[in-house]
Protein backbone atom coordinates (compact mmCIF):
# COMPACT_ATOMS: atom_id res chain seq x y z
CA UNK A 1 0.00 0.00 0.00
CA UNK A 2 2.67 2.43 0.83
CA UNK A 3 4.44 1.58 -2.44
CA UNK A 4 1.30 2.22 -4.65
CA UNK A 5 0.78 5.46 -2.70
CA UNK A 6 4.71 6.69 -3.32
CA UNK A 7 4.24 5.60 -7.10
CA UNK A 8 1.10 7.66 -7.11
CA UNK A 9 2.37 10.86 -5.61
CA UNK A 10 5.36 10.38 -7.77
CA UNK A 11 2.95 10.16 -10.84
CA UNK A 12 1.16 13.44 -9.96
CA UNK A 13 4.16 15.27 -9.11
CA UNK A 14 5.90 14.48 -12.34
CA UNK A 15 3.24 15.53 -14.66
CA UNK A 16 2.73 18.86 -12.31
CA UNK A 17 6.04 20.32 -13.56
CA UNK A 18 5.52 19.78 -17.33
CA UNK A 19 3.26 22.68 -18.60
CA UNK A 20 0.92 20.68 -20.86
CA UNK A 21 -2.67 19.43 -20.58
CA UNK A 22 -2.73 15.84 -19.14
CA UNK A 23 -5.64 14.84 -21.43
CA UNK A 24 -5.11 14.81 -25.32
CA UNK A 25 -5.44 18.35 -27.09
CA UNK A 26 -8.23 19.04 -28.73
CA UNK A 27 -8.80 19.69 -32.41
CA UNK A 28 -8.59 23.33 -32.65
CA UNK A 29 -5.40 23.79 -29.75
CA UNK A 30 -2.21 24.00 -31.67
CA UNK A 31 0.00 21.02 -31.26
CA UNK A 32 3.29 21.31 -29.58
CA UNK A 33 6.14 21.76 -31.79
CA UNK A 34 9.75 22.30 -31.43
CA UNK A 35 13.05 20.34 -30.37
CA UNK A 36 12.34 20.25 -26.56
CA UNK A 37 8.94 19.88 -26.54
CA UNK A 38 7.42 16.15 -25.59
CA UNK A 39 3.84 15.75 -25.54
CA UNK A 40 2.71 14.00 -22.00
CA UNK A 41 -0.55 12.73 -21.00
CA UNK A 42 -1.97 10.82 -17.88
CA UNK A 43 -3.95 7.66 -17.65
CA UNK A 44 -5.59 5.62 -15.02
CA UNK A 45 -5.31 1.98 -14.68
CA UNK A 46 -8.08 -0.33 -14.04
CA UNK A 47 -6.05 -0.58 -10.61
CA UNK A 48 -6.79 3.10 -9.72
CA UNK A 49 -3.25 4.23 -10.58
CA UNK A 50 -2.41 7.05 -12.79
CA UNK A 51 0.26 6.71 -14.69
CA UNK A 52 2.12 9.22 -16.99
CA UNK A 53 2.23 8.07 -20.98
CA UNK A 54 4.54 10.54 -23.15
CA UNK A 55 3.94 10.45 -26.86
CA UNK A 56 6.84 9.78 -29.08
CA UNK A 57 7.58 9.91 -32.59
CA UNK A 58 7.47 6.29 -34.98
CA UNK A 59 10.31 4.89 -36.15
CA UNK A 60 11.27 1.96 -38.31
CA UNK A 61 14.16 0.02 -37.47
CA UNK A 62 15.11 -2.58 -40.14
CA UNK A 63 17.56 -5.32 -40.45
CA UNK A 64 20.90 -5.00 -42.43
CA UNK A 65 21.05 -6.15 -45.75
CA UNK A 66 22.15 -9.44 -46.43
CA UNK A 67 25.45 -9.55 -47.57
CA UNK A 68 24.44 -10.90 -50.99
CA UNK A 69 22.57 -7.94 -51.94
CA UNK A 70 24.35 -5.40 -50.32
CA UNK A 71 26.55 -6.71 -52.93
CA UNK A 72 24.63 -6.55 -55.46
CA UNK A 73 23.24 -3.43 -54.69
CA UNK A 74 26.71 -1.99 -54.68
CA UNK A 75 27.28 -3.73 -58.51
CA UNK A 76 24.36 -1.83 -59.75
CA UNK A 77 25.08 1.75 -58.19
CA UNK A 78 28.62 1.48 -60.12
CA UNK A 79 26.66 0.37 -63.24
CA UNK A 80 23.99 2.95 -62.77
CA UNK A 81 26.97 5.66 -62.28
CA UNK A 82 28.71 4.50 -65.00
CA UNK A 83 26.12 4.62 -67.48
CA UNK A 84 24.95 8.21 -66.42
CA UNK A 85 28.58 8.97 -67.30
CA UNK A 86 29.22 7.87 -70.27
CA UNK A 87 25.53 7.50 -72.17
CA UNK A 88 25.71 11.07 -73.51
CA UNK A 89 29.37 10.27 -75.32
CA UNK A 90 27.40 7.60 -77.40
CA UNK A 91 24.71 10.05 -77.98
CA UNK A 92 26.80 12.33 -79.74
CA UNK A 93 28.80 9.96 -81.29
CA UNK A 94 25.32 8.76 -83.12
CA UNK A 95 24.44 12.63 -83.76
CA UNK A 96 28.23 12.60 -85.31
CA UNK A 97 28.10 9.41 -87.31
CA UNK A 98 24.71 10.74 -88.62
CA UNK A 99 26.04 14.33 -90.00
CA UNK A 100 29.52 12.75 -91.40
CA UNK A 101 27.49 10.37 -93.21
CA UNK A 102 25.41 12.84 -94.94
CA UNK A 103 27.83 15.00 -95.65
CA UNK A 104 30.53 12.36 -96.69
CA UNK A 105 27.68 11.71 -99.25
CA UNK A 106 28.06 15.23 -101.29
CA UNK A 107 31.41 15.50 -101.36
CA UNK A 108 32.70 14.96 -104.72
CA UNK A 109 35.39 12.68 -104.53
CA UNK A 110 37.67 10.27 -102.01
CA UNK A 111 40.85 13.10 -101.68
CA UNK A 112 37.61 15.38 -100.61
CA UNK A 113 36.12 12.91 -97.61
CA UNK A 114 39.72 12.17 -96.46
CA UNK A 115 40.18 15.72 -95.78
CA UNK A 116 37.19 16.37 -94.64
CA UNK A 117 37.31 13.22 -91.93
CA UNK A 118 41.18 14.22 -90.76
CA UNK A 119 39.20 17.85 -89.74
CA UNK A 120 36.06 16.15 -87.69
CA UNK A 121 38.48 13.64 -85.98
CA UNK A 122 40.97 16.91 -85.23
CA UNK A 123 37.61 18.61 -83.64
CA UNK A 124 36.71 15.51 -81.61
CA UNK A 125 40.08 14.93 -80.10
CA UNK A 126 39.98 18.83 -78.94
CA UNK A 127 36.79 18.48 -77.52
CA UNK A 128 37.02 14.76 -76.18
CA UNK A 129 39.99 13.29 -76.28
CA UNK A 130 40.75 14.10 -72.77
CA UNK A 131 37.43 13.17 -71.29
CA UNK A 132 37.64 10.14 -72.61
CA UNK A 133 40.87 9.02 -71.90
CA UNK A 134 39.83 9.19 -67.83
CA UNK A 135 37.94 6.87 -68.67
CA UNK A 136 37.84 3.52 -66.75
CA UNK A 137 38.07 0.26 -68.72
CA UNK A 138 34.76 -0.79 -67.65
CA UNK A 139 33.29 2.73 -69.02
CA UNK A 140 35.35 2.05 -71.77
CA UNK A 141 33.52 -1.16 -72.28
CA UNK A 142 30.01 0.38 -71.71
CA UNK A 143 30.67 2.94 -74.10
CA UNK A 144 31.15 0.68 -76.50
CA UNK A 145 28.17 -1.12 -76.33
CA UNK A 146 25.96 2.28 -76.46
CA UNK A 147 27.30 3.32 -79.51
CA UNK A 148 26.53 0.26 -81.11
CA UNK A 149 23.16 0.85 -79.07
CA UNK A 150 22.93 4.66 -80.34
CA UNK A 151 24.21 3.74 -84.21
CA UNK A 152 23.20 0.35 -84.83
CA UNK A 153 26.88 0.11 -85.78
CA UNK A 154 29.25 -1.97 -83.63
CA UNK A 155 32.99 0.49 -83.24
CA UNK A 156 34.87 -1.92 -85.28
CA UNK A 157 32.23 -1.68 -88.41
CA UNK A 158 32.71 1.92 -87.81
CA UNK A 159 36.03 2.82 -87.76
CA UNK A 160 36.34 0.35 -90.84
CA UNK A 161 34.41 2.43 -92.87
CA UNK A 162 35.29 5.97 -92.15
CA UNK A 163 39.10 4.89 -92.01
CA UNK A 164 39.71 1.30 -93.10
CA UNK A 165 40.08 -2.04 -92.36
CA UNK A 166 43.58 -1.83 -91.45
CA UNK A 167 42.79 0.93 -88.89
CA UNK A 168 40.19 -0.68 -87.76
CA UNK A 169 42.58 -3.45 -86.89
CA UNK A 170 44.80 -1.62 -85.52
CA UNK A 171 42.27 0.31 -83.11
CA UNK A 172 40.80 -3.64 -82.17
CA UNK A 173 43.92 -4.90 -80.93
CA UNK A 174 44.38 -1.41 -78.65
CA UNK A 175 41.03 -2.08 -77.34
CA UNK A 176 42.06 -5.62 -76.62
CA UNK A 177 44.93 -4.68 -74.46
CA UNK A 178 42.56 -2.88 -72.17
CA UNK A 179 40.02 -5.55 -72.06
CA UNK A 180 37.81 -4.19 -74.54
CA UNK A 181 36.40 -5.52 -78.25
CA UNK A 182 35.40 -2.92 -80.92
CA UNK A 183 33.19 -5.54 -82.57
CA UNK A 184 31.00 -5.97 -79.24
CA UNK A 185 27.54 -5.80 -79.76
CA UNK A 186 24.57 -4.55 -78.06
CA UNK A 187 22.12 -7.15 -76.47
CA UNK A 188 19.28 -5.74 -74.67
CA UNK A 189 17.03 -8.79 -73.79
CA UNK A 190 20.20 -10.63 -72.19
CA UNK A 191 23.97 -10.13 -71.24
CA UNK A 192 23.50 -6.38 -71.71
CA UNK A 193 19.61 -5.94 -69.46
CA UNK A 194 21.07 -4.10 -66.80
CA UNK A 195 22.44 -1.11 -68.57
CA UNK A 196 19.28 -1.11 -70.99
CA UNK A 197 17.28 -0.60 -67.56
CA UNK A 198 19.37 2.70 -66.76
CA UNK A 199 19.18 3.67 -70.40
CA UNK A 200 15.31 2.93 -70.33
CA UNK A 201 15.47 5.15 -66.99
CA UNK A 202 17.53 7.91 -68.51
CA UNK A 203 15.67 7.96 -71.52
CA UNK A 204 12.09 7.62 -70.40
CA UNK A 205 13.33 10.95 -67.43
CA UNK A 206 14.21 13.06 -70.90
CA UNK A 207 17.54 13.97 -69.12
CA UNK A 208 21.03 13.34 -69.84
CA UNK A 209 23.85 15.67 -69.40
CA UNK A 210 26.02 16.35 -72.63
CA UNK A 211 29.83 16.67 -71.89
Amino acid sequence: MFLRLAAILFCFSLISTIPVKAQAPHANEPVPHGNDTIRVGGVVTAEGDTLAMVFLPEFTKTDRMPRHLARRRAEWDRLHYNVYKVYPYAVIAAEVLKDVDVKLAALPDKAARKEYLKSVEKELNKRFKGELEDLTITQGQILVKLIDRQTGKNCFSIIKELKGGFSAVIWQSVALLFSNNLKREYDPYDRDKDIEAVVQEIEHRGYYKHP
